[in-house]
């Protein structure tokens, strides 16, 4: 990175509005987790509805003002996306583990954008289809050279990175960021991040090994996104509790990015 490109970060960073909005940004992802984990429940008990981000997108939508929360979210969550690539940018380590979380960093924004590019979507009274959009996806690339294993190898990485949110979930490395007040606050808040970190990681994980099912099958069908990979836990054995469980998990995670949004170090 030039230093003119790290003077305008440095110059973005220091903003006070940024730094609300990007806080925003991680209230209204537990907005979004908080939905997906309620109607993860709803199918768990035998009703309907679409468990992932669009799902959630759309519940937003139907309600009283919908509009304006959706704008609300989509704005804050294009402020988090920014401050992480300002993040990225502004990376001071070094070598390798510094390219490492300038990735992680951009990988970060790149979702938190996916999920504002969706919130106006429906803002703007339209409806997107992610389950679709991920088989359309897949299609795409197996049509490719290589594209069988092009597909496999992003499901390793799906894979790895739900493995990752476990980790970060039962050894409590979510907390490296956070400014803990103490007492029951802080041990209500840490349990929130493991049950939820560890949730969020096994949906992952199931959607990384669908997508490499489809590679290996070179059946586009066989990915799914969140909403697929959860109501795939109803073919396992108890599985509605499985849901359910999850579902729980993640209205945890959910309510523990408005205690981010709270605490964490910006």
């Amino acid at each position: 990175m030039n230093q003119t490109h790290k003077q305008v970060a440095r110059s973005a960073s220091s903003s006070p509005a940024l730094r609300v909005l990007a806080r925003t940004g991680y209230a209204a992802n537990g907005v979004v987790h908080i939905l997906i984990g309620a109607i993860a429940l709803t199918i768990a008990l035998g009703g309907g509805g679409s468990s992932d981000q669009s799902g959630a997108m759309k519940a937003i939508a139907g309600a009283p003002a919908g509009f304006v929360l959706l704008w609300i979210l989509a704005l804050g969550l294009f402020a988090l996306a920014l401050w992480y690539i300002i993040e990225g940018i502004l990376e001071p380590g070094q070598g390798k583990d510094k390219w490492t979380d300038r990735l992680a960093s951009f990988g970060r924004a790149a979702a938190y954008l996916f999920l504002g590019v969706i919130a106006v979507t429906f803002a703007l009274g339209g409806s997107a289809n992610s389950e679709q959009s991920t088989e359309d996806a897949t299609a795409g690339i197996l049509r490719m050279p290589g594209g069988a294993f092009i597909v496999g190898l992003g499901g390793l990485i799906v894979l790895g990175i739900g493995g990752y949110f476990v980790y970060k979930g039962v050894k409590k490395k979510f907390l490296e960021n956070l400014s803990l007040p103490g007492g029951q606050v802080s041990n209500g808040i840490t349990k929130l991040g493991v049950v939820g970190y560890i949730a969020k990681g096994i949906a992952l994980g199931i959607i990384g090994i669908l997508l490499i099912a489809a590679g290996v099958t070179s059946d586009p069908e066989k990915a799914a996104g969140f909403d697929g990979a959860l109501k795939s836990l109803l073919d396992l054995p108890y599985g509605p509790w499985l849901l359910g469980a999850v579902g729980v998990g993640l209205i945890a995670y959910g309510v523990f990015q408005f205690a981010r949004a709270r605490y964490t170090r910006l």
